[in-house]
């Protein structure tokens, strides 16, 4: 699609009001949420915080098998979904790919026994997909008291939502979604805002971001967006003094209001095709894409469409990570950067190992960014030079991004390839012999 055609589309995207829906509490974050636990849950893709920062828990810095590992449990089938963590439970979702079969299942969060499995989907998967991509990519957002889980199957985005004990509660058709020109399959994580659990689905058709009620499934309501392919997920931040749905990718950045779905403000940016969710500080947001172009990005989000700054390297897979105003960012090559949140100044690079498809985590005081291979590293947030803390490997490959929270880092990584291909998740935490990290 011509650039301009696709601009003209998303104006008129703009000037479209969203069905709207009354929100559900006037808390924010996980405080809408008092089941959950910001210091030892992990509840959705990239945290509590939304944004892959953790708790300042001592968590190890080495760890493997052997080192300082608590336990380590065979995962069935194949998926990049996150682990999912909520009280003594862990929640992951997998495919078996022969079979056409989604589930979802929980681990005792102390042991790595496997509870319970539940089939959620059966047949249709789609004929094609990406090399880097799996039919259960999407990481499992709960609310306390339900699962939230989407999948891609029978030509169309589905939610489904469960209760702790695996019990289906409801099952709902999101969208029609059937790539043809980019036949790369699905990967945004569903998001829970207040009474809502919102999921992005766009493709070369009619695409959207929906927000369905979350004891219900109820729509609540649908914004559109463009026809055109894209893979990264919603993510709500408290921004320039309210709180901002954004997402990158389809040649711009956006904003909506997460209670009503309706349009902000969208500036041009980043390019097509974006996988990273975004992140933000003050009242910046940072994104970053992808393809066919490269582009990283800081936008003022106070509808000004002000661009700070913008550079040319690629975190396409990879989510960003910002803290005490420097930005992160480990490209595709495997080159990792520190950049001036505000300037766009490169502060350092730091050679490091590709390609990468994970997103990092801030915990006890350094970042953990993990590699394809199954390599993580440990590094210091230091804008004044690159400082390796430790480098281990764990497992052949790591797509999947670690959940840490109450101490403990809980990483899922595969061994082998093709039929014989096994998937682990670790448990990892400071053992009794061990020295402090």
């Amino acid at each position: 699609m011509p650039l301009r055609l696709a601009a003209a589309l998303f104006s008129l995207v703009l000037t479209c009001l969203a069905a709207t829906a009354a929100p559900a509490a006037d808390e924010k974050g996980i405080g809408d949420f008092p089941k959950l636990n910001a210091q030892t849950d992990w509840p959705w893709w990239r945290g509590p915080s939304r944004n892959g920062v953790a708790t300042d828990a001592p968590v190890p810095t080495k760890f493997g098998d052997g080192e300082n590992m608590l336990w380590k449990a065979a995962v069935p089938g194949r998926g990049h979904s996150s682990p999912t963590v909520v009280g003594n439970r862990i929640y992951l979702t997998t495919a078996y790919e022969k079979e056409e079969r989604h589930a979802v299942l929980a681990l005792d969060r102390a042991t790595g026994k496997e509870l319970w499995q539940v089939d959620v989907n059966k047949g249709a998967f789609p004929e094609n997909n990406h090399a880097k991509n799996t039919e259960a990519t999407p990481t499992i957002a709960c609310d306390g008291e339900r699962l939230f889980a989407t999948f891609y199957h029978h030509d169309h985005v589905a939610a489904v939502a469960l209760d702790l004990d695996g019990n289906i509660l409801w099952k709902k058709k999101v969208a029609a979604f059937r790539p043809k020109k980019y036949e790369y399959g699905y990967a945004p994580s569903p998001l829970i805002y207040q009474g809502t659990v919102i999921i992005a689905s766009e493709y070369d058709g009619e695409s959207f971001i929906t927000a369905l009620d979350r004891k219900t499934g109820k729509q609540a309501w649908r914004s559109k967006r463009l026809p055109l392919m894209s893979f990264s997920s919603p993510v709500v931040g408290n921004v320039a003094g309210k709180d901002q749905l954004l997402i990158s990718g389809q040649e711009f950045v956006a904003s909506y209001d997460p209670h009503s779905g309706k349009p902000n403000w969208a500036t041009k940016g980043t390019t097509f095709a974006t996988c990273g969710t975004m992140v933000w500080e003050g009242d910046t947001v940072f994104a970053s894409g992808g393809f066919p172009k490269s582009e990283t990005i800081a936008i003022r989000a106070d509808g000004s469409n002000t661009v700070l700054w913008s550079n040319n390297q690629k975190l396409y897979e990879q989510s960003l990570l910002v803290h005490d105003g420097y930005l992160y960012g480990l490209n595709g090559n495997g080159v990792l950067f520190c950049w001036h949140g505000e300037t766009g100044k490169e502060q350092w690079k730091q050679r490091l190992s590709g390609p990468v498809s994970a997103s990092p985590v801030l915990a006890g005081g350094n970042i953990y960014w993990a590699n394809e291979a199954g390599t993580m590293y440990v590094f210091r947030p230091n804008p004044e030079k690159f400082e390796l803390v430790a480098e281990n490997t764990i497992g052949k490959s790591a797509f999947a991004s670690p959940a840490i929270c109450g101490g403990q880092i809980f990483l899922r990584v595969g061994d082998g390839e093709g039929p014989g291909r096994q998937e682990w998740l670790y448990c990892f935490g400071l053992t009794k012999t061990a020295s402090k990290p």
